[in-house]
């Protein structure tokens, strides 16, 4: 039975020897129903953890110094003219997205072409930010080796120092109760791969030029506690009034706030008005975030930025979500999405194929259509009319005391299921839902045992058993067809169910992640680059000076600019090192 923590295998060619492959793990598949089940539990452990026990609260006592990283200066105390940082967010999923990813924020230097064949060299950045989710679907030491560590250490192999990191965790690192986070990120550890400095699940850095980049943590309840309030007040103090501050968020407000009733508003919400106009005294220039899969810009007219770049592993979020991107506060309009909406919409036929992408769920509705078939007893023998069978296969279904309990209780699930995108409908959708199930495994039973019983003697043990085979082969089949079928319509046509229809897909492609470059004027310039198609095979490097494992895929694409840089805090409109036709977008001063 194969599910999302099966190891990734490539069959060899007969007769040849099998190819080295990196031992990775696969995408995790959300509809397996054990995933659901262990992630289930999970998160109700967790929440329970994080009402009950606050874990930044002791971390806080453990480490009372608000003391912040300081990179304006080089190791000999003078002043840096300049500084590469990079942003990576949801990463610690499948080998092939995560590894994709490291390998490219790894290389010494990355030469980018932009969408209208502009060309931009960039530099690997000295910092590096996980912007939340280091891990999937879990957090437990085991998870964080196999899925982040791992293929991080390996892509960054012979790739120069090692970068210093800088951490905060998204609801996944919380899920037993941020342990295994604290372990890995905030203990001082060096590995192959990183080497950290913070002591709590949120950081301060002191960037070149008066810049600021400060990790927040906002729990699993988005949650700002007092140790963090007043560590940012503390830290506040410290700043000029011309600073200006880059923040890190584990999920976009000012995106989530728009699936809420009207009027309805959290502690996420109040959090971000809370810390600029309370805590830090100035306005936030960039907004940095992960949590939704794919890479979204807002910005308005004083230049600020709203970046969502959730695209370090995990599988992509679809782009086509209507939303009411023109009601955001403050003037920020969308500028870019990645990927287009219209490919986001033909990636969302995929779940067509439903049990392709998850077998196990095909398995789930195969028994689940038996046990429906094995508490009728009707009587196909009589009778010759194809009607009559069928209405008979009814009849005795709606008498069974069994069938009806686990009638009303697959309807009531799959109600439970339905998206409140949907709004008053949503039970509607779900009636509709269970009821297209409870349809399709009365027409499988009543199939299987009509095409048995004109093979094989009515009523005889074969005929029995081999109807069996058919109805849970039945089941395997059209169960996660009308499950993909179901989420199809809600997203393409009702914009409902976004994350369900897109997690179900594990698409590895369209990852991305931020590059940014303090100048040696203070301007700010950041370099979104993407990757659309990540490769699937690889063979091991040659040399030491190489990442352990390289590209063996004819059909990935090459890294590349989702659109030309954004620029902020100076007057410059052309970039160093620009061939071509474009040239960055100037995004004013941004001034706090």
């Amino acid at each position: 039975m194969a599910s999302g923590t099966d190891v990734l295998t490539t069959p060899a060619p007969s007769g040849a020897a099998p190819p080295e492959r990196p031992k990775g793990r696969k995408m995790v598949r959300w509809f397996d129903p054990f995933v659901l089940l262990k992630a289930g539990v999970r998160s109700t452990i967790s929440t329970t953890i994080g009402e009950q026990a606050d874990r930044r609260l002791l971390d806080a006592l453990a480490s009372p110094k608000v003391e912040p990283s300081n990179f304006s200066e080089d190791e000999a105390g003078r002043p840096r003219e300049e500084l590469w940082f990079d942003f990576v967010a949801d990463l610690g999923d499948g080998w092939d997205s995560t590894y994709a990813v490291a390998q490219t924020v790894s290389r010494p230097t990355l030469t980018l072409t932009d969408e209208t064949g502009a060309t931009y060299e960039t530099r690997r950045g000295e910092v590096l930010v996980f912007g939340g989710d280091e891990v999937y679907p879990e957090a437990s030491v085991k998870e964080y080796e196999e899925r982040t560590v791992r293929p991080w250490e390996a892509a960054m192999r012979g790739q120069g120092p090692a970068p210093h990191l800088f951490a905060i965790p998204g609801n996944h690192d919380w899920y037993d109760g941020l342990v295994s986070f604290m372990r890995l990120f905030c203990q001082g550890r060096r590995t192959a791969g990183w080497q950290m400095h913070q002591r709590r699940s949120y950081f301060a850095v002191k960037l070149p030029h008066g810049w600021w980049l400060l990790g927040t943590d906002m729990q699993l309840e988005s949650d700002l506690d007092e140790p963090q309030v007043r560590y940012f007040q503390e830290l506040a103090k410290q700043m000029k009034e011309e600073d200006r501050i880059i923040l890190c968020l584990a999920e976009p407000a000012w995106l989530l706030a728009q699936v809420r009733p009207p009027g309805e508003r959290t502690y996420l919400d109040n959090n971000l008005v809370f810390l600029e106009q309370q805590v830090l005294g100035k306005k936030v220039s960039v907004f940095l975030t992960g949590d939704i899969h794919h890479y979204r810009r807002h910005a308005n007219e004083e230049g600020r930025q709203k970046i969502i770049a959730g695209g370090g592993g995990a599988f992509l979020h679809p782009t086509h979500v209507p939303r009411k991107e023109a009601a955001l506060p403050e003037g920020f309009t969308p500028r870019k999405l990645f990927p287009e909406p219209a490919v986001s919409r033909r990636l969302c036929w995929r779940n067509l194929g439903f049990v392709g992408h998850t077998p196990t769920m095909g398995i789930f509705t195969g028994i689940l259509y038996l046990l429906l078939a094995w508490m009728q007893v009707a009587d196909l023998r009589e009778g010759a009319t194809v009607a009559w069978r069928l209405s008979r296969v009814l009849s005795t279904a709606l008498v069974n005391p069994g069938v009806i309990l686990l009638s009303v209780l697959l309807v009531l699930g799959m109600m439970a299921l339905a998206d409140g995108r949907f709004g008053r409908a949503r039970w509607v959708a779900g009636l509709l839902h269970g009821v297209a199930h409870l349809a399709a495994s009365l027409f499988v039973f009543w199939g299987a045992f009509a095409v048995t019983g004109a093979l094989l003697p009515p009523g005889s043990v074969p005929q029995e058993l081999f109807g069996a085979v058919l109805v849970f082969a039945g089941g395997f089949l059209l169960g996660p067809t009308l499950l993909g079928l179901y989420l199809l319509i809600s997203l393409n046509g009702f914009g409902a169910h976004a994350n369900e229809a897109f997690s179900s897909l594990s698409i590895p492609d369209w990852k991305n992640f931020l590059r940014l470059r303090i100048d040696r004027d203070g301007s700010l310039w950041l370099y979104p680059i993407g990757l659309r198609r990540v490769p699937r095979a690889w063979k091991r490097a040659q040399t030491v000076r190489e990442p352990e494992w390289v590209a063996d895929d004819k059909d990935a694409t090459p890294p590349e600019l989702i659109e030309p840089p954004i620029v902020i805090g100076a007057a410059r409109t052309t970039a160093p090192r620009v061939a071509g036709r474009s040239s960055p977008e100037y995004a004013g001063p941004a001034a706090p």
